[in-house]
């Protein structure tokens, strides 16, 4: 057992100790730098590469109480909000920890609820200050951004005159050039141009998603309120990373869109203000920081140009396609639905290839037991067979024979299925060259219904002629070098119609193990940048947050108490906080601290910016003493977290890449991650007291409980 429940009644506070224990494997998944797990599945004899705390819980046993209350809290984190579950995993186990450390103390369990939920709140509130807008986000990064390519293209110039020459050469003729620009002002609005020059223009996928830099009319709204426009106006006329576009080549690029927007991204800038934001919230991830910005130039490009008033960035029209076997390199992003079929399938898809198609959605099963919910059964009715068996089997010819009738006779290619298909159907069709796909995500079924006007139908024998849709095209999936991907057993096809907002990101790896792996961080990495324009604003990252919440927290439990009132605490305002909690009040807080700075410890520890905890600690310790030398906590960690100097004590990603490298994270996500992990701990706390000292002589922590707080 851990330190903290040495001496502790083997026998009490089990759900405490079985929290902390179970939090202790998610330790290194932490921070910016995560070690990652393979999780060992005997009964397959195969493994999984994970590195999200969601996958770990999952592969747990989790028999107890407990272990099913954290494993239903981490769910319930992910479902809202896909990040801050490693964050919420760690506090529970740093808290549990805390918890039994005042019960060793004989604190009472109502001291305990109380001063933690109101020192929670409290944190909560004060760092507020720690939030910036989106806006002011974008403005800064882009302004570092041009600060640092401006150093680049001097330095250049310095090491090699003849760069300057060459660029002064090729731009010597302006009424031939479109000039490839940084961050600009209003109409230059970060010019996407320049992305004609990037890795994607070798694949001439994105000159359909350009405007010329003459037309003065665009001006992208990146989220509620985000423009930018607020890039600096500084052009830059020549580097080894820039140079120009002539006219003619970019009318001879306009309109050649090959079908995908390759992963390498271009520059940030290009991304409508947003490729600065999700580099920062990515902590680090490079792989999925090219995918997005690759999502967010077709999404908001598409958008612009359909005229359709909505520059939003929208998750709901981005689906994965996993294939692995394939380079890392070949991972893009591709208009339109992208799947696995049977090579069976593959073989219908090349005889209806580059063809319309007519499309069928279906919103449920194909399947003949299939029954939608709510449905009941007539009631005081039996049916007796003399041959179950053959009439089972004639009954089931009679049901593939009439679904096979209507289709063809509604003249139907392609059906889309949200559940699952009949496989003697699914042969049938195949046969017939009508494709069928299963498995289909309710969001796919959506913008194909929008974009081919087909109904999504329950049951076939629903089916009618407004409901079948036109327009759909169904191919072989190609990578980026025209080739047609086989892998194994499985053939990826795209599937796409005109004027579809869909977007696939196909990714790629060759170590299979590996592809749950890729797949979380992609996700994760576009609900953090969906959260943090849903919330207009991003805290401050890399510590900043957690170390002013550990110094507000300490600040409070060395405030003395007022001997006038001892019922009412400074910061507390809980009418119900009575003597027995105001006596343990600096206990408590400073155990509630002990999370936070085990919390900084560990993610220093896990970025290799400490050797150890000790020294991980120290450097807390430092810190805080600065900042209370400082006078103000917050002012402290504002000028270090500007500097790049926030809690760095070596040369690694936390805090190493010096003041172009900047961390944010989301708000929402990360307040929430605190109160579940805290209401969960003072959950179980409650159950175990209730069960050593039951129910009648805990009535006072119960009532505490229903007039403050909503556990799970």
């Amino acid at each position: 057992l851990p330190m903290a429940f040495r001496g502790v009644n083997a026998r009490r506070h089990i759900g405490l100790q079985q929290l902390s224990s179970l939090a202790l494997a998610g330790r290194t998944l932490l921070g910016p730098m995560k070690s990652c797990k393979f999780i060992v599945d005997e009964s397959a004899n195969e493994s999984t590469l994970i590195c999200s705390a969601l996958r770990l819980i999952e592969s747990l046993d989790l028999t107890s109480a407990a272990g099913q209350l954290l494993n239903e809290t981490i769910q319930a984190q992910n479902k809202e909000f896909k990040t801050g579950m490693s964050t919420l995993l760690f506090l529970v186990g740093a808290w549990s920890n805390a918890v039994v450390e005042c019960l060793q103390q004989n604190v009472p369990v109502s001291a305990i609820v109380s001063v933690m939920s109101e020192g929670l709140n409290s944190c909560c509130e004060r760092v507020q200050c720690l939030q910036i807008s989106v806006h002011d986000v974008n403005k800064e990064l882009c302004s570092i951004s041009v600060k640092s390519k401006t150093f680049q293209i001097e330095r250049d110039t310095l090491l090699n005159p003849q760069i300057s020459l060459y660029f002064q050469e090729e731009v010597s003729a302006p009424e031939e050039v479109i000039p490839i620009n940084s961050c600009s002002h209003q109409e230059d609005d970060c010019d996407v141009n320049k992305r004609l020059v990037s890795p994607l223009a070798d694949f001439g996928s994105v000159a359909s998603l350009v405007k010329p830099a003459a037309d003065k009319s665009m001006s992208v709204i990146s989220g509620r309120g985000v423009t930018t426009a607020d890039c600096n106006r500084q052009k830059l006329t020549h580097s080894r990373y820039f140079s120009t576009l002539k006219k003619s080549h970019f009318s001879s690029q306009q309109g050649n869109f090959q079908g995908y927007v390759s992963g390498p991204s271009a520059d940030p800038c290009e991304c409508y203000g947003l490729g600065h934001l999700a580099v920062a919230l990515s902590h680090g991830n490079q792989t999925s920081v090219k995918l997005l910005q690759s999502v967010v130039v077709y999404q908001l490009s598409q958008k612009r140009a359909e005229c359709s008033g909505s520059s939003r960035f929208n998750v709901a029209e981005v689906v994965t396609c996993c294939l692995p076997g394939l380079p890392e390199s070949y991972s893009c992003v591709s208009p339109g639905f992208v799947t696995l079929v049977a090579p069976e399938q593959a073989a219908v898809v090349k005889h209806i290839e580059d063809k319309p198609l007519r499309i069928l959605l279906m919103d449920g099963d194909l399947t003949e037991q299939y029954r939608h919910l709510g449905f009941n059964r007539p009631r005081n009715v039996r049916t007796i067979l003399e041959h179950p068996n053959l009439r089972e089997g004639r009954a089931g010819d009679l049901w593939l024979s009439s679904m096979l009738d209507i289709l063809i006779n509604f003249d139907v290619n392609l059906v889309l299925v949200k559940g699952s298909v009949c496989e003697n159907l699914m042969e049938r069709c195949t046969a017939n060259s009508i494709l069928v796909i299963g498995s289909v995500t309710r969001d796919v079924l959506c913008a194909f219904g929008e974009a081919t006007s087909a109904q999504p139908v329950t049951y076939l024998t629903q089916l009618n002629p407004a409901c079948v849709g036109s327009g759909a095209q169904v191919e072989l999936w190609k990578a980026h070098d025209g080739r047609v991907m086989e892998l194994g057993e499985l053939v990826p096809v795209g599937i796409k119609a005109r004027g579809i907002p869909l977007l696939t990101a196909v990714l790629t790896t060759t170590v299979a193990a590996k592809m749950q792996l890729v797949e979380d961080q992609f996700w994760t990495l576009m609900y953090r940048l969906h959260h943090a324009l849903n919330d207009e604003k991003v805290f401050l990252g890399g510590g900043a947050v957690e170390l002013l919440c550990l110094s507000h927290i300490q600040m409070l439990a060395e405030q003395p108490l007022e001997p006038a009132n001892k019922t009412a605490v400074k910061g507390f305002p809980s009418p119900w906080l009575g003597a027995p909690a105001t006596e343990h009040r600096g206990v408590v807080l400073q155990a509630l601290a002990s999370g936070w700075k085990r919390y900084l410890s560990a993610v220093m520890c896990n970025a290799a910016e400490a050797l150890s905890e000790l020294e991980a600690c120290a450097t807390v310790d430092q810190h805080l003493k600065k900042a209370a030398d400082c006078g103000s906590s917050s002012a402290y960690i504002l000028k270090e977290f500007r500097r790049g100097d926030l809690l760095r004590g070596g040369s690694g990603p936390f805090g190493g890449h010096g003041e172009h490298f900047k961390v944010y994270d989301n708000v929402r996500a990360k307040t929430e991650a605190w109160r579940r992990a805290l209401d969960l701990v003072l959950l179980v706390l409650q159950a175990d007291a209730e069960i050593i000292t039951g129910p009648k002589r805990n009535q006072l922590l119960n009532s505490c409980v229903s007039s403050e707080f909503m556990f799970l």
